[in-house]
């Protein structure tokens, strides 16, 4: 989502979105696609071409026209995010094949994006969505992710803290390594005085 907080109401976990709530349409949709739902979950696009309820395919692969009850049903995820939302960016993605599908509003309806090694650029995000394989919570597999306009992926926060750590080491190993460098020098310095018959000390008690 974008333009809105990211806990809701500012306290809590987001683990819904309610858009009548929010006020705010979703830029983009990203649906986990599930055996059985590819015809809510890709209209058109289904792969699956089955025939409409109000028929049924005889043996012979003949249809045959039914009489079925009409009833107003409700419209499909499809049909909402295309025709009432007009939300511009679809993504289904199915973590069983690992296929990745992507559309995007074009003249009312939804076109079929083609991706680039199986990712996706969005401009007016200026982010894109693609597929990494990796670890994510324990799990190795694909997972979808988000990179920048250099193709870099987008930290999770668990990365983000490791890279933190280790940004934090390196500057107290490079303050360790000045402080002794700085050490050092002092000591050479102590070392040349001393060698030219000038007692240290009595340079700090002058001072003093």
């Amino acid at each position: 989502m974008v333009g809105i907080p990211r806990f809701y109401d500012e306290v809590d976990m987001r683990l819904s979105y309610v858009i009548w709530q929010e006020g705010v349409i979703p830029f983009v949709v990203v649906e986990l696609l599930s055996p059985g739902t590819e015809k809510e979950d890709l209209g058109q696009f289904d792969s699956e071409k089955l025939p409409p309820e109000s028929q049924e395919v005889a043996e012979n692969g003949q249809i045959i026209q039914t009489q079925t009850e009409e009833k107003e049903k409700p419209p499909r995820k499809w049909q909402v995010y295309e025709q009432i939302l007009h939300i511009p960016y679809y993504v289904v993605f199915s973590r069983y094949t690992n296929q990745l599908r992507v559309f995007k509003m074009a003249g009312g309806h939804y076109q079929e994006l083609e991706l680039n090694q199986s990712r996706v650029w969005m401009p007016e995000l200026e982010l894109g969505l693609g597929l990494w394989q990796g670890e994510f919570q324990g799990i190795e597999r694909l997972w979808l992710r988000w990179h920048d306009t250099e193709g870099n992926w987008i930290p999770t926060e668990a990365e983000q803290e490791r890279t933190e750590k280790a940004q934090a080491l390196q500057q107290a190993e490079q303050e360790k390594q000045r402080a002794e460098q700085a050490e050092s020098r002092l000591e050479s310095l102590i070392q040349r005085l001393r060698e030219s018959g000038i007692d240290p000390n009595t340079l700090l008690d002058d001072q003093s």
